[in-house]
């Protein structure tokens, strides 16, 4: 996990001044450590029969849709407002600096499917609770929220009200 680590690059002062951005683009370009990262994830799920993975935009697409495709499950999309084609169900939620907004299909999830919640990061937890509210309106099973990346001094897991996390690198 240290090699992992060491391939995701620090940005200073992105997107604003004093934040350190962990830019884990490095890492997924890097074909056996994407495939090392997605496979040590995927394990710990392939048995806890999960019917769908939760991707969150936009990062979380690509390890949603990698997990989904090593689990056997459907992968489902949380964007932001306006960018789903059909009805939505939507959620605000609260940000350093404000407010913003995730939608979800009204259709995406049937009740009592398993779902794994994916993101490539957690740093305040307000995205993830965000996308917990709206696969709990759909009446979905939350198996677990899964990252590659925690930040842990920002302490976001005690926003998820006791849903269990799993971050793979945590810094």
């Amino acid at each position: 996990m240290e090699r992992l680590k060491k391939l995701i690059r620090d940005i200073p002062d992105f997107p604003k001044e004093g934040i350190i951005f962990k830019d884990i683009t490095t890492l997924l370009s890097d074909k056996r450590a994407f495939a090392r990262a997605i496979d040590t994830l995927a394990n710990r799920y392939i048995d806890r029969k999960i019917d769908l993975v939760v991707g969150i935009e936009s990062r979380g697409f690509v390890i949603g849709a990698a997990l989904a495709y090593r689990l056997g499950a459907g992968v489902i999309l949380v964007r932001k407002p306006g960018k789903l084609p059909y009805k939505t169900h939507k959620t605000v939620y609260e940000l350093e600096y404000g407010t913003d907004q995730l939608e979800i299909h009204e259709d995406a999830i049937s009740p009592g499917q398993n779902v794994l919640i994916a993101d490539d990061l957690i740093a305040t937890g307000g995205t993830v609770k965000a996308s917990i509210d709206l696969v709990k309106k759909l009446k979905g099973n939350i198996v677990e929220c899964a990252f590659l990346v925690e930040l842990e001094f920002l302490k976001g897991r005690e926003k998820l009200n006791g849903y269990p996390v799993y971050s793979l690198l945590k810094f």
